[in-house]
Formats: C-alpha cells, structure tokens, sequence
C-alpha cells in the first residue's frame, strides 16, 4: 500500500472533468437549476418537460455581451437557435455551464473543442426535420427546373401570355428532369432522403461522400463517385447536403464552379458557408450556372437583395428562402421537445454518459489513472430481469445475476486472454454487484500443454462451488498436445 501511495505522490497531477464543471446539482436540499433559451423567447413547448426539475429562462440575445448576468453566473445549460455565435471567450464567460444543447443539428456556430476542454457538452438534435428539409430540396430542385417561381412572378406582375412565343420567352431556360444527373454532395440523413425523391422523379443520382463504407450505394440503389472533381463534372445538379467545418469552408468556389457542367444548377440546403457568394454570383451572371437555389446563408439573418456589400444583390435566376427548410409545426414541436429532453437528461444523470447526442466526448478532460492501481468499476447497467451486462476485454459479455444464463462471444482473431465460461458460477441475487469474468493469464498462449491443463483445472476448483469440490478430477496431459487454445477450441467441435 506505501508502494501505490508513493506511485501517486509521483505522478504528475492532471486536470479532471469534475474539478473543471461540477456536477448538476439537483438534490432537494440545493436549489433549481437554471436553464437558459439563449437566442429566443418562447418556451412554451421546454416548459413541461423541465418545470420539476429546472427553472427556465430566456434571454432573447444575438451575441454574449446581451446575455443576462444571472444566466453567466448561474445557467448550468442552454438551450441555442443558430442565430447566435459561442466562441472559446464566450464560453468562458459562462461560470457554471455544463452542457448546450442546440435545437438543430448543425453546431458550427459553437466552438465545440473549447467547450469540451472546458467541461461543457455540446449537444445537438441530428434526427429531426429530416423529410422537411428533403422535401424543400426536391421543391426547390423542381422551382429551378420548372421555373414556376418566376413564371408565377410574371403573373403577379400582370404579364399577359398572348401566345406561345411569349410563352416560351417567358419560361427560357425550363428543363426537363427525366434523365437528367443529379449530384448529392453528403450522403447523410437527408442526404438519402433527397436520393430516394428525386428517383422517384427521375434523376440518375450520384454521390460523393468520402466517409460512408463501400456498399451503401448498392442498398439504395445509387452510383457513387469519389472525388468531387468527377460528381461536379457529371452532374446536371449539384444539391448540398454536408456538414460545415474548417476543411469544406467555401467547397463550392470558383476554382469548383469551373469544373461543374455548363449551364448547371446549383441548391443548398445545408450551411451557408459552404459557398462562395462572389464566386456564385460571377457565375450567375456568366451564366455559368443556370440557376441557384439557396436557403442557408454565411452571415444570417441574411437579406440578399438589400446593402452594398451583398455579392448576390444583382445576380440574376437566384431563389432565396430564408433558412427554413426544416420549417413544419410537427417538425419543430418535434426539435423544441428532444433539445429539452436532452437538457433533462444531463440534469438527472450523469454527464456526459447519459447524453444522447454529445458531439465533444473526445474534446473532455481525460479522467487521472494510477499504474497498478485498479480503476473503480463501471456503473452497472440493468439487464434482463434485473442483471448485470457485464463486458470483458476480450468481447465476452453476459447478464449476472439473472435467470438467464452468461453467453460468451468467441472471437476467432488472435487475442492474449480466453474468457471462461461463467455459466457455473454461483447465482447472486439481482442486488448485488457483478462479478467480473475470470480471467486465465495473458500469456497463455505461451504455456506448455501440460501448464496449460494444471492452470485450468485450478481455475476450475476456484470457480466451483464447494460441494464438488472433492468430484473434479486431476487434470489430463497429453504430451503429445501440440496446438494453441484457438486450434484446440476449433477442433474439439469437428466431426469424428
């Protein structure tokens, strides 16, 4: 015991998730909790889910220098729109965060490194929206295609169509879909969503998503290309459909711009950033590109038509939504409801194991270990009928202290340890703590046969109860066992 104390008199002293953030306190003897809507005023739908355990706050804000002191001081979490920006000295403003939950699933307006450095979780909400915003891609796709929206301009205006000519002038530029390729850049939620509409109207669809596993264009039934430099070229339209960070900022440029198809037509529906607004408008009024569709922006809330420095005031067959794609009262009622759900979770449990969405987990201080010194063991999960799921290092897991019995996974890969089968150990009652499987020495692959044997018959009379302790025989030594224990395992199941 001197030994291990004296071991972590030595060890240099390293920074603990705890003693950055502190834990939520929610005991009935500590006060509510206080959770903040950052960059908006109704609460209405967070309210029943946090009102018993939290007490909820607004602050209407666009930037941190708005926020209300006592929510700085005080807010242990926050809930965020995309208006506002939080950068590492935002974040450290924040005296007791704990977690920030953003309702929507992009989170490049956080500084999420920061923020786990700092003990703060970062949460999102990837799941919602998802046929909204395909549905406004395939809208928006079929408007520039079609050109319903200028052409329904024109009525309003009090354009009068005489005959086919004017007709025809009025909607230049109208192409048909049938047959036509179009390019998804991100194969994500929506991404597949998008695919599998615009099949149904036609389109040949490809895409370039360079982190998804070969196959999966085989089971949507898509063609995949693997470079940009190819789905820009082949594509008749190019959707956007990725996420944004420092290495796609801009992917759309007018390096990019000159690679695409003469004449092709350009959506996004994803983040602004991932546009060249200058390079876009140049080809728009090259006529580069045919025709754009944009629903996101790089600065919002964002008016393209109004303001000198605006590169798309002039560009012409430009349509502007202003991001709210996602935009359904199912599809929001939805978000609101699973971004609270989060907040609750994070109060009640244990951060940031209890968080559904945590995208910063790597970014978190790591916890301070010992050598030679065992870690505590993990919380146990329920099992069934009220067991354990107990995990070994290599693969082997099993419900303890159940009716039912432990199963093993066996791998077939060279490992150093075989886990032995726990279906003989003693039955526990659900309350108490797991047992860990036993373990045979690490290197027992290296042992002889006949050491091999002796260590598990040891085993054995450890792990059996004590009335057979007297009918287990010795062990049997074959000198002339030649194989290592996966052989022998593989073989003992052969056929004679």
């Amino acid at each position: 015991m001197r030994d291990i104390m004296d071991k972590r008199k030595m060890l240099p002293k390293r920074p603990r998730l705890d003693a950055i953030r502190g834990p939520i306190a929610n005991g009935p003897m500590q006060a509510r909790p206080l959770v903040a809507l950052l960059d908006g005023r109704d609460c209405s739908i967070e309210m029943p889910i946090l009102k018993d355990v939290a007490t909820v706050a607004f602050c209407d804000a666009q930037s941190t220098s708005e926020i209300h002191e006592k929510v700085l001081n005080e807010a242990v979490g926050a809930l965020m729109w995309h208006t506002i920006v939080l950068t590492k000295e935002d974040l450290e403003k924040f005296k007791t965060l704990r977690i920030i939950v953003r309702i929507g699933s992009g989170v490049d307006n956080i500084d999420v490194k920061a923020a786990g450095e700092l003990g703060i979780a970062v949460c999102n909400v990837p799941g919602y929206g998802v046929e909204e915003v395909a549905d406004t891609t395939l809208c928006l796709i079929l408007n520039l295609y079609r050109r319903t929206y200028w052409l329904a301009n024109m009525v309003r205006e009090g354009k009068k169509f005489t005959g086919p000519e004017q007709v025809r002038e009025a909607a230049q530029g109208c192409a048909r879909i049938r047959g036509d390729t179009l390019g998804i850049i991100g194969l994500g939620r929506i991404g597949s969503a998008v695919a599998l509409r615009a099949k149904a109207f036609g389109f040949n669809v490809i895409f370039y998503d360079p982190y998804l596993p070969d196959g999966i264009e085989k089971s949507l039934g898509l063609t995949r290309v693997y470079t940009l430099q190819d789905l820009l070229f082949q594509s008749d339209c190019v959707s956007l459909h990725c996420t944004l960070n420092e290495h796609n900022h801009h992917l759309i440029n007018d390096f990019t711009i000159k690679q695409m198809r003469p004449g092709a037509f350009l959506v996004n529906t994803a983040r602004g950033g991932l546009i060249d607004d200058e390079a876009l408008a140049t080809a728009l009024k090259q006529g580069r590109i045919r025709a754009a569709a944009l629903d996101v922006h790089e600065s919002e809330p964002y008016n393209a038509f109004q303001g000198d420095q605006r590169p798309l005031k002039d560009a012409p067959n430009l349509l502007v939504t202003p991001h709210a794609a996602f935009y359904s009262d199912a599809s929001c009622t939805e978000l609101r409801e699973m971004a609270a759900s989060e907040i609750r979770r994070a109060i009640v449990g244990r951060i940031p194991d209890c968080l559904r969405n945590c995208v910063n987990k790597e970014y978190f201080p790591a916890a301070v270990g010992y050598p030679g010194v065992p870690s505590a063991p993990p919380a146990p999960d329920a099992g069934i009928n009220g067991g354990y799921s107990v995990y070994s290092s290599t693969g082997a897991a099993g419900v303890v202290g159940s009716a039912l019995p432990v199963q093993q996974a066996h791998s077939t890969t060279a490992h150093d340890s075989v886990p032995h089968s726990a279906a003989s150990a003693p039955p526990q009652p659900p309350s108490a703590p797991p047992q860990p499987a036993p373990q045979l020495p690490h290197n027992i692959n290296d042992q002889k046969p006949e050491n091999y044997a002796q260590l598990l018959h040891e085993l054995m009379r450890k792990e059996a109860p004590s009335s057979l302790m007297g009918r287990i025989p010795p062990p049997y030594v074959d000198s002339n066992l030649n194989l290592d224990v996966e052989e022998d395992l593989t073989s003992s199941r052969r056929a004679p």
